[in-house]
């Protein structure tokens, strides 16, 4: 190899070349991505060259969109409104009665929760077809969370506070979140790690019911199977008879129906109703039996009248507090994770906008309220807000529907509950969470990626064999990490020329892709900073090393083509690691070329000095560009008769 270093490009042949951007003032440099990061679509848009009232008017909006579509509400919307409100109050009553059983709470809180939790939502959320409630997994995570610190049977008062004190701090942080624009901080639970856990949530749920379903007396508060199948197993002379076929009847009920109405949506109002009908039958069956004096267990009183405040019941003394804010925090984020995900769903389908941030101040708003009138924690479940969509509700105003239905059976129904069979709660509580099962998607995921398989495998096992708790950690664990290697070890890969084209693409995945002789061409494929620094100047010295090692005489390589159009931002740690593989190849002799930097890189190159020791005549626009000024001086030199 020869002296590169003399070799200049024909600056006739390629005059184009990459600009250094104008240099821009830091704090208005900062300010622009403070704004991308937190606010990138732009909220505040709205309010530029508005009057004061105005303004106003338009901040209460945002915040209540109940202000902005309220007065064009009408008759015909209200009809639909109000029949989708009653389909989705006939399932809300039931489910919110087991789910507070789930969360080992009194039965009349899952009343209480479906009733001032939805008014809230329906002035400040911006889902027209989210049904507000009681969920599942976030009442299993109360139950197995708060019952390692407090038990709910001998100290009933103090484990209820705390649940109350958990819901304010689950709102309080949901409500943060939002106003700080935090919402990408529940992206790091991805799609794995949902499917996965809600499995494994979903089935410790249903192993949860075999106490009910068999109708013993006492029973683990552990959530794990191994525990759960000692519990039951080691009580086989306590199982009733009458409470396990009375269950497998209503389940056989329940799914039957379920099956029916995912067959023929049409009929959308036969699942939904099932769970009513199944708590009205249970009720008059022991009533006309008197099968509670015959082993089988049932609700007992349940207390008329409203929501009492719940504000003097708030514990922030120790040692509770940790439990009630970590369990706030583990719980405000399944809720959210799940509320906004099915908003989102619903949205899409209907063709309409919502903010995820907005929606997190109105779950926090509402979780707040909620925990300051005997509510604990509510968000926005799949089942019932798909109840709520095939209904054909319009607006928010279905969850006013639903409220005022369970705020008549407050006041006047409650005593009818009396004969409820907890045997039907558990039957209706498995036949809801069993859809929470994907096995749809966790085979998609180990045909699509298998590591995301692992992540979904993991949070599952974790949840299933340990704790919900463990179960979330392992995944968030796993994804955290995936994530990390994608940043520490970022793919590099060798281009070639597509033939009769000026396109260059990866050789591994275009097997006619030829390479350049005397040339290699490489591609980042991500960001650089300080993390992968290090690896890509070793990945890149060994390429080099493995291309010189592969050509011999006059094909050895000369050019080295960096191809940054990927590489978005970089920090010093880049900038050094361009300047080392600078020095690298001037010591083989090798002439270091780049090729679609950006304005940050350009920027970063040219306060930093490396821009001046590479050269901007060796800077190029596009992979093209640059492979044809270097066969260009390849062509001089083989005329010439000299090395290049």
């Amino acid at each position: 190899m020869g002296n590169v270093d003399a070799a200049v490009p024909a600056e006739t042949e390629f005059t184009i070349r990459v600009p250094v951007p104008p240099a821009r003032p830091f704090l208005d440099t900062f300010k622009a991505n403070l704004k991308e990061t937190f606010f990138p679509d732009d909220p505040l848009r709205q309010f530029r060259h508005q009057t004061g009232p105005r303004k106003l008017l338009l901040g209460l909006k945002y915040f209540l969109p109940i202000i902005d579509w309220a007065p064009t509400y009408s008759a015909s919307i209200f009809k639909s409104d109000l029949i989708a409100g009653i389909t989705i109050a006939s399932l809300a009553i039931p489910q919110g009665i087991s789910y507070a059983k789930l969360a080992n709470l009194p039965p009349i809180l899952g009343l209480y929760s479906s009733f001032v939790p939805p008014l809230v939502y329906a002035m400040m959320g911006s889902s027209r077809d989210l049904a507000v409630g009681t969920v599942a997994v976030p009442s299993l995570l109360i139950a197995s969370m708060l019952g390692k610190e407090i038990s709910p049977a001998e100290e009933p008062a103090l484990y209820l506070h705390v649940a109350f004190t958990a819901t304010f701090f689950a709102g309080l942080f949901q409500a943060t979140v939002g106003l700080l624009r935090l919402g990408f901080l529940v992206d790091f639970l991805s799609h794995a790690t949902i499917v996965g856990f809600m499995a494994g949530a979903a089935t410790v749920v249903c192993l949860q019911q075999l106490k009910g379903m068999l109708g013993l007396q006492h029973f683990t508060t552990a959530t794990d199977l191994v525990s759960v199948m000692n519990s039951v197993f080691s009580q086989v002379h306590q199982w009733r008879w009458e409470s396990a076929v009375l269950g497998c009847c209503f389940l056989f009920f329940l799914l039957v129906t379920r099956f029916f109405s995912k067959r023929w949506p049409r009929f959308f109002w036969v699942s939904a109703a099932a769970p009513l009908t199944s708590v009205t039958l249970g009720s008059l069956l022991v009533y006309l039996t008197d099968a509670e004096n015959h082993g089988v267990q049932v609700i007992g009183h349940l207390k008329k009248g409203l929501n009492p405040p719940s504000a003097t019941s708030l514990t922030f003394a120790q040692p509770y507090i940790m439990v009630a804010l970590k369990t706030g925090i583990i719980t405000g984020i399944i809720a959210l994770a799940e509320g906004i995900a099915v908003g989102r769903s619903f949205a899409m389908f209907k063709n309409y906008h919502i903010d995820g941030n907005k929606e997190m101040v109105a779950f926090g708003t509402m979780n707040m309220v909620g925990s300051l009138t005997s509510c604990y924690l509510t968000t926005g479940p799949f089942s019932r807000s798909a109840v709520n969509y095939n209904a054909g509700c319009k607006t928010a105003m279905s969850n006013v529907v639903m409220s005022v239905a369970v705020l008549i059976t407050l006041l006047f129904l409650t005593p009818l509950f009396h004969y409820t069979p907890l045997v039907v709660l558990s039957a209706i509580i498995v036949a809801a969470i069993v859809g929470l099962i994907d096995y749809g998607a966790a085979v998609r995921l180990w045909r699509v990626d298998k590591i995301d398989f692992c992540i979904c495998l993991g949070a599952y096992l974790g949840v299933v064999l340990g704790s919900v708790e463990t179960g979330l950690a392992i995944a968030v664990s796993i994804s955290l990490l995936r994530v990390l290697l994608f940043v520490a070890r970022p793919r590099t890969t060798v281009l070639g020329n597509i033939p009769d084209s000026t396109a260059y693409r990866r050789v591994d995945q275009y097997p006619e892709a030829q390479n350049v002789p005397g040339v290699l061409i490489l591609r980042i494929d991500s960001p650089v900073y300080f993390s992968n620094a290090s690896y890509l100047r070793e990945r890149i010295s060994r390429w080099v090393d493995e291309e010189t090692e592969s050509s011999k005489g006059e094909t050895s390589l000369q050019y080295l083509i960096l191809d940054l159009g990927a590489v978005g931002s970089i920090d010093t740690s880049g900038i050094s690691m361009l300047e080392e593989v600078k020095k690298m190849t001037d010591r083989t002799g090798i002439k270091f070329v780049l090729a679609n930097p950006g304005s940050e890189v350009m920027k970063k190159m040219d306060s930093s000095k490396v821009l001046e020791a590479i050269g901007e005549e060796w800077i190029f626009l596009t992979v093209a560009d640059a492979v044809a000024s270097c066969d260009c001086m390849l062509n001089a030199c083989k005329l010439n008769g000299a090395s290049c």
